[in-house]
C-alpha cells in the first residue's frame, strides 16, 4: 500500500536516515534538532535532522553488550538514559561520549522500556513484568514491583508526574502511585496483550494499543476495564503516540502508520509506511510538528503531523467528516485510499 501523503505540498521533512541493523527506539533531543537511535546490536547513535541540509551523525555509542532496547534524553539534552538486554541501565553524558552512570544488573531479565518522569527519577520494565524507579539522587532503585505475568510493553505519565502507566504482553494496564512508590491499580486482563499506551483528552482518557488491532480505551480512574473500544486496525498496534488531545499516531505490525481520532473515534488516515516492515516504535518532536518512526527496515522515518494537531470532530460526525477536517490541509489526504 502506497504512502499517503498527509502534508502540505511546500511541506519538507528530513530525509530517512538509514542504519546498519534493526531499530528499537529513537528520541528527540529537547532542544536540538537531534535524534537518538537504538539498535539491535547493541549501538546508539545521535544524528542531527534537517529539512534543508543532510543529516549528520555526530556520535556512536558501544556501551551495550546486547541490543539496546530504549534510549531517552534527559530534559536539558546533557545526558542519554539506555537500557539494554543485556539487563543494564545508563546514562552517557553526550557532551564527553562517556558513561557517566551505570547498573550493570538492573533488572534480572532484559530491559524492554523506559520511561524519564523527571531528571531525578526513571522508571523501566523488563520482559518478565516487572517495574523499578530509580533515583538518580541516590543511584539507587526506589521502588520495585512485579504484578505483572509478562513483558513491559510500554509506560506513560500523567502530566503532574504522579502516576505511572504500563502496559504488559499479560493483557493488563498496571497504574502506579509514582509519589508513594507503590502500584495503586491494575485492570481485568485481556485476551490480547497491550502494546502501546498514550494519554488524550486532557488527561481523562488512556489510549491501549493492542495484539488484535483494536485501541482499548479507559477513562482516567476506572481503571478495572475498558469503557470503550475502536477495532479500526487490521493488525496489532506496537506504537501509539498522541499528537494532541483528540488525535493519536499509531504504528501496526503491517507497516503502516495511522492518524486516529478518539471520541468521536474515526480512523483519519495513513500517514505513512515502513513497507511490509513492523514499526517498533513512534516518538513526538518537541515543537510536536513531527513524529519519528522505527521499523524492521533498518531505518529512522520523518512525518509532518503539524496539520492534524488542530483536528477535532463532533459528537456523531461522520467518516466523511473526517475525510474533510483533515482534506482542508492537504488535497492529496485521501487520494490513494
Amino acid at each position: 500500500m502506497a504512502a499517503v501523503n498527509l502534508e502540505d505540498e511546500d511541506s519538507l521533512i528530513p530525509a530517512e536516515i538509514k542504519l546498519p541493523s534493526q531499530v528499537f527506539d529513537v528520541a528527540f533531543h529537547p532542544q536540538r534538532d537531534v535524534i537518538a537511535v537504538g539498535e539491535i546490536e547493541g549501538t546508539v547513535t545521535i544524528h542531527s535532522y534537517s529539512t534543508s541540509e543532510q543529516n549528520k551523525k555526530l556520535m556512536e555509542l558501544n556501551h551495550h553488550k546486547k541490543a539496546c532496547r530504549a534510549v531517552a534524553f534527559s530534559s536539558d539534552g546533557t545526558y542519554l538514559f539506555t537500557a539494554s538486554k543485556d539487563k543494564s541501565l545508563q546514562a552517557v553524558d553526550l557532551n564527553t561520549g562517556a558513561v557517566a552512570h551505570t547498573r550493570r544488573k538492573a533488572h534480572d531479565s532484559p530491559i524492554n522500556c523506559l520511561k524519564l518522569i523527571t531528571d531525578q527519577l526513571i522508571a523501566t520494565g523488563d520482559d518478565d513484568g516487572c517495574v523499578k524507579l530509580w533515583d538518580r539522587r541516590t543511584a539507587q532503585c526506589s521502588m520495585e514491583i512485579k504484578e505483572n505475568e509478562d513483558f513491559i510493553s510500554d509506560m506513560e505519565c500523567d502530566s503532574e508526574r504522579k502516576i505511572l502507566l504500563a502496559t504488559s504482553g499479560d493483557g493488563s494496564l498496571s497504574v502506579f502511585n509514582v509519589r508513594r512508590q507503590k502500584l495503586e491499580n491494575k485492570s481485568d486482563n485481556v485476551e490480547t496483550e497491550l502494546l502501546s499506551v498514550a494519554i488524550v483528552k486532557g488527561g481523562r482518557k488512556v489510549v491501549c494499543g493492542t495484539g488484535e488491532g483494536a485501541l482499548n480505551i479507559f477513562s482516567w480512574g476506572e481503571w478495572g476495564d475498558f469503557s470503550d473500544r475502536f477495532p479500526g486496525h487490521p493488525q496489532s498496534v506496537d506504537a501509539c503516540v498522541a499528537i494532541s488531545d483528540n488525535v493519536v499516531v499509531t504504528g501496526s505490525i503491517d507497516g503502516i502508520i495511522r492518524a486516529v481520532h478518539i471520541l468521536p473515534n474515526r480512523l483519519l488516515g495513513p500517514v505513512g509506511e515502513h513497507a511490509d516492515f513492523p514499526i517498533e516504535r513512534i516518538r513526538l518532536s518537541r515543537d510536536g510538528n513531527l513524529i519519528a518512526s522505527c521499523s524492521h527496515d533498518q531505518s529512522v522515518k520523518f512525518w509532518n503531523i503539524e496539520h492534524l494537531k488542530t483536528t477535532s470532530l463532533a459528537p456523531g460526525s461522520k467518516k466523511k467528516e473526517a475525510e474533510n477536517v483533515c482534506g482542508a490541509t492537504s488535497d492529496n489526504f485521501f487520494a490513494d485510499l
